[in-house]
């Protein structure tokens, strides 16, 4: 599987529509609509490739924990609304009002906080090859997703992650 991850800024046509989702074919018809842009309104997404996982340890308790509200910072990716319930696809959703104040919290992230994050990940239970590459592509993609939720807390709109596992 690819692992990649994608956010998505839902107007409130979009939110509703999610919400009235009564099963996992329905969630992801919905996500593929979403995906071909077959709504109306400015599109908003962000791509994450697969460093959402090293994204949200760093921003998290250092696992893969999801549907969380924890903090903030902890909903950024994993958290927030579970919309899909087989185990080979993530929809989590936040509402806006959670998008601005999980955009708020990630303006106080800066560079060296997150290495220092991302130093305790615990590496038998990462993926990945930690290392300074590896975290350059961390940061790197972690300052899209700071961008993104600026703009989608700027237009009031609610957020979901996807990733297929």
């Amino acid at each position: 599987m690819a692992c990649r991850g994608m956010f998505f800024a839902l107007t409130e046509e979009q939110e509703a529509a999610l919400m009235a989702t009564r099963d996992d074919a329905e969630v992801r018809a919905f996500v593929e609509d979403v995906e071909m842009g077959d709504w109306d309104g400015e599109p908003l997404d962000c791509e994450t490739d697969k460093a959402w996982d090293a994204i949200h340890r760093c921003l998290s308790d250092g696992t893969l924990g999801s549907g969380r509200r924890l903090s903030a910072l902890d909903m950024a990716v994993l958290g927030g609304g579970q919309h899909y319930e087989g185990d080979d696809y993530v929809v989590a959703h936040l509402r806006a009002g959670e998008v601005a104040q999980v955009a708020a919290a990630l303006e106080a992230v800066d560079e060296d906080w997150m290495r220092r994050r991302y130093d305790r990940i615990d590496p038998t239970d990462y993926q990945g090859s930690l290392s300074d590459e590896d975290f350059g592509y961390t940061w790197g993609w972690f300052k899209r997703v700071r961008d993104f939720y600026r703009q989608a807390a700027a237009a009031n709109r609610a957020v979901i992650f996807t990733v297929d596992q």
